[in-house]
């Protein structure tokens, strides 16, 4: 699962030896809502911004906070059934190196309306997270969750990853096995959609036998 706090620095990624002054203009406030827009505006969905300032119990962080010597962020959201992670850590300010991730989005979204297929898969490539074994990270549960807590988190995941709603056949089949494999005293056949994905059927995800998916 990836946690908002402490900072989730992507698997595999570089390290900046000397961060650097910058000359953004910005709050942390206002660079994080920079780039939850941006991410919405690419068309990402269920964004976590992750850093290591302490947050309140609303999500937000401190007003007033000792500011950590690792000033490095991570911002993971979900787009197009992957999970992508932009991560910066060249500048010496946290609200700066959220506001750069901003902008690096931003910059995407240009190539995304101007460039050809190609460009745009090239682009995006460097910045899909690297995937987890762990069925919790999967989920985005907490290990040992309640089966009420994996249903609901699949049903959210299954919402974006499942093909039907632009997600991939590939995406969904391992979010299926992460949901399995979370519960294992359970049986598979009386889960929701576990049958439909195996039979090919048109079920939605995450719908119970007779009940509507929304």
């Amino acid at each position: 699962m990836t946690e908002a706090y402490p900072l989730q620095w992507p698997h595999g990624k570089s390290r900046a030896h000397q961060p650097r002054r910058s000359i953004f203009r910005t709050t942390h406030g206002a660079a994080c809502q920079f780039v939850l827009g941006e991410i919405r505006r690419l068309g990402g969905t269920l964004p976590v911004i992750s850093t290591n300032i302490p947050l309140r119990k609303d999500g937000l962080p401190y007003a007033t906070y000792r500011t950590p010597d690792d000033r490095s962020v991570a911002a993971y959201f979900s787009y197009r059934g992957q999970q992508m992670c932009f991560a910066c850590d060249k500048w010496d300010i946290v609200h700066d190196n959220i506001y750069a991730v901003g902008k690096t989005i931003e910059a995407l979204r240009g190539i995304e309306r101007w460039g050809t297929g190609e460009m745009v898969q090239q682009a995006f490539t460097g910045f899909v997270a690297l995937p987890s074994d762990s069925a919790w990270d999967i989920l985005g549960v907490k290990p040992g969750a309640s089966r009420e807590e994996v249903e609901r988190a699949f049903r959210e995941k299954a919402r974006v990853m499942h093909p039907d709603v632009g997600g991939s056949t590939e995406a969904m089949a391992r979010l299926n096995e992460a949901r399995a494999a979370a519960l294992p005293t359970w049986s598979t056949e009386s889960l929701p959609f576990s049958a439909s994905t195996r039979s090919g059927g048109r079920s939605k995800p995450g719908a119970p036998s007779g009940k509507p998916w929304r």
